[in-house]
């Protein structure tokens, strides 16, 4: 039994019962205030804002925001007007001109948060050894050893630790462990922290070894919250157009059931959700032509909306582009209730108890 399974056992999960009214209260403590002497953070490989939203629901203050995507960049820009954004490539990026841009010096910053792209080691994926992405880990180990924050997090998917994709996973725990760091690395399912969404991601938490503080995972929260209650009041807002190959066979898809189900092995990607359970992991690659996330009794795929939902982004939250920019963006990002979870025990298990 693995060790968040023994946690589980031992302690009753909590049942959310209004889900909607959950994800509204995150929202607001995101627009909070934010105190003068909060816990700050650096986003590297931020992505559209997921792990952003999450410290900020949690009451850190971000100091800069690194990414490349163009599309990503400008959801980010358009929900965080305030956060510094290093818009380009981040081995260009050097550890002096974030010092310069942040006002920090070395050892000040309480958290570096980093999720280097995971298609190298997505299960969804071909899951090739030799993709230059796998290798994306050092730049942010790069800037970790220059900045020397308090605590690292470094997010990616849990195929990281599955077959030959162990050796990178020990390189990239070695490496953190010879920067300075006490670290501990744990598969945490999105699902057991307020998200109704099954999602598997690895979580590597460290903490400098001068602090005399263990690196600490949160435990588990919730109760599985159920689509039913995920699309409880949402708004109603535009649906793809489907593929005729997947138009001809959506009807026919069980509920839990994916596109092999009908085919014998075409359109394995696509996936109907069931009311009574939480989402099936979103993809990128969910866009309504060969896949698609389908809704649980009509023969469409799910909106963006919804899918916000079932990724906890709450409905104020704004996406650039069109549904295949929106659906890229959740796919490839850390739902933000999870991360809120994350940034919460750091900031009251770690920087606390360090601070006194």
């Amino acid at each position: 039994m693995s060790r968040m399974w023994a946690q589980m056992a031992e302690i009753k999960l909590k049942k959310v019962t209004d889900y909607p009214a959950l994800l509204q209260d995150a929202w607001q403590q995101h627009l909070a205030t934010k105190a003068n002497n909060a816990p700050t953070v650096i986003s590297t490989f931020a992505g559209c804002g997921g792990s952003s939203l999450g410290y900020s629901m949690a009451g850190f203050r971000e100091l800069l925001a690194v990414e490349w995507d163009d599309n990503a960049i400008a959801t980010f820009k358009l929900n965080f007007p305030d956060v510094p954004v290093y818009h380009g490539d981040i081995s260009k990026l050097s550890v002096e001109e974030v010092l310069g841009i942040t006002g920090l010096q070395a050892g000040q910053l309480d958290v570096f948060d980093g999720s280097p792209p995971c298609q190298g080691f997505s299960t969804a994926g071909k899951r090739d050894f030799t993709d230059n992405r796998n290798q994306l880990f050092r730049e942010y180990v790069r800037l970790l050893r220059g900045l020397k924050p308090k605590v690292l997090v470094m997010e990616n998917v849990s195929g990281m630790v599955k077959g030959k994709m162990k050796l990178i996973f020990s390189e990239i725990l070695r490496e953190l462990k010879a920067s300075g760091y006490k670290v501990s690395a744990r598969i945490l399912n999105a699902m057991y922290f307020n998200v109704p969404q099954s999602r598997e991601r690895m979580i590597f938490i460290g903490v400098r070894e001068d602090l005399g503080v263990a690196p600490m995972h949160p435990v588990a929260e919730s109760g599985m919250i159920p689509v039913r209650d995920a699309f409880l009041h949402c708004r109603v807002s535009d649906t793809p157009r489907l593929s005729p190959g997947l138009e001809a066979i959506v009807s026919k898809i069980p509920a839990w059931g994916d596109g092999s189900d009908v085919t014998g092995g075409n359109y394995f990607g696509t996936k109907r959700l069931d009311w009574n359970k939480p989402s099936r992991s979103i993809i990128k690659e969910m866009t309504g032509t060969r896949t698609a996330l389908i809704h649980p009794s009509e023969h469409r795929a799910v909106t963006l909306t919804e899918a916000m939902r079932l990724g906890s982004w709450p409905d104020e939250y704004c996406f650039v582009g069109d549904y295949k920019n929106g659906m890229t963006r959740i796919g490839n990002s850390v739902p933000p209730l999870l991360m809120r979870s994350i940034a919460t025990c750091i900031r009251n298990k770690i920087l606390l108890p360090y601070e006194q």
